[in-house]
């Protein structure tokens, strides 16, 4: 791939220095979950949002939600032990990790922030988080990806309200 942006090689590279088996998938803009996960040829479910929390000043984490749940605010504050956690705007989510928001991967963040993520990951098979691009996701082993990013699991998440 010579056309990928710096933050996409920097995803790229570190994918790679993982030492861990995955496919990158380039797919045209998407307007949902599930055109996202349709694009990428998986469930709703298997698409991870890595999401950035800031549990202080100059202090964040990569928190994997799977497509369908939403942070549990609570369960999240008892896990980190902390009374208050936020989420930054698109601007300080770039300068922590060196991805716009919708690009944002734990691979190659230019800081190396801590990774939670939900319970509901270990064992799904395939997952897609995202590759420092838009519409540029990386498919893997969700074990795999919870291991090369020494990930903590915990029950972090509750399914998203009913759109009924």
């Amino acid at each position: 791939m010579t056309d990928d942006s710096p933050a996409e090689r920097r995803a790229r590279e570190a994918l790679e220095a993982a030492a861990v088996a995955h496919v990158i998938t380039r797919n045209g803009p998407v307007r949902s979950l599930a055109e996202a996960a349709a694009a990428r040829g998986l469930e709703p479910d298997q698409i991870l949002k890595s999401l950035v929390v800031r549990r202080g000043d100059d202090d964040y984490l990569f928190v994997l939600v799977p497509g369908g749940r939403t942070i549990s605010w609570p369960r999240l504050r008892a896990l980190l032990g902390v009374n208050r956690l936020s989420m930054p705007d698109a601007a300080v989510a770039r300068d922590v990790t060196g991805y716009e928001r919708g690009t944002i991967t734990p691979f190659g963040s230019t800081r190396p922030w801590p990774v939670v993520a939900d319970a509901t990951v270990p064992g799904r098979g395939t997952v897609s988080v995202g590759a420092g691009g838009h519409g540029v996701a990386a498919s893997l082993d969700a074990d795999d990806l919870l291991r090369v990013l020494r990930a903590q699991v915990a029950d972090v998440t509750d399914p998203e309200p009913s759109q009924d």
